[in-house]
């Protein structure tokens, strides 16, 4: 399946509620496809934040661009002992960006990039696929960012694939995969917008 992986399949498979993931210690074994259930989602309405990093959000401490810095922001993601982002995950999710589908979010402390977070949005679905920082608070306010501009441009559901403690402490919840189901299907018939249309 690697070698026939396009775009019109990735976006086929994210419709479908699957998603890849590559094997670094093993690259040449290709992807691997997943359907998490439960699924691992932020509801939206009921995102929230600690009064502490709503203040730093709000002293603009920090700079924050979309789409400025892709192949920056996913190879900080990548640049860890373990990670999934292969050459692979990045050539395609490449692909996906310059057609408008990947989206990434940075985040900047006296010019220079510090964290920032990608994904892919189809619809009013916006599927989180990774975050990095090497400041404190960096990935968080990037995450706080993201919840907002999904909420000012209509979309209805943010999809965190795995839970972990880190978007725990955010609100994120597991879910049904009949419910993350029925919630993509709705979200995928909305005509939402990450970045504007050029």
């Amino acid at each position: 399946m690697a070698n026939e992986l396009t775009p019109d399949l990735l976006l086929q498979a994210y419709a479908n509620g699957i998603f890849p993931m590559g094997d670094s210690h093993d690259p040449k074994s290709g992807l691997r496809w997943y359907a998490p259930d439960p699924r691992c989602i932020i509801d939206l309405d009921n995102f929230h934040a600690s009064a502490r990093l709503y203040r730093t959000y709000k002293q603009d401490k920090f700079k924050l661009r979309v789409n400025t810095a892709w192949a920056e922001v996913v190879q900080a993601c990548a640049s860890r002992e373990e990670t999934w982002i292969t050459d692979e995950i990045f050539q395609i999710y490449s692909h996906l960006h310059k057609l408008g589908y990947a989206h990434s979010v940075e985040v900047y402390f006296e010019e220079k990039l510090v964290g920032g977070l990608y994904g892919v949005s189809i619809g009013g679905a916006f599927m989180g696929e990774s975050m990095f920082h090497t400041v404190r608070d960096a990935s968080k306010i990037a995450l706080l960012y993201l919840v907002e501009r999904l909420k000012e441009r209509g979309f209805s559901l943010l999809d965190c694939q795995f839970m972990t403690e880190h978007l725990r402490q955010f609100g994120a919840i597991n879910i049904s995969r009949d419910e993350y189901t029925e919630r993509l299907n709705l979200a995928l018939a909305q005509d939402c917008h990450f970045a504007d249309l050029v």
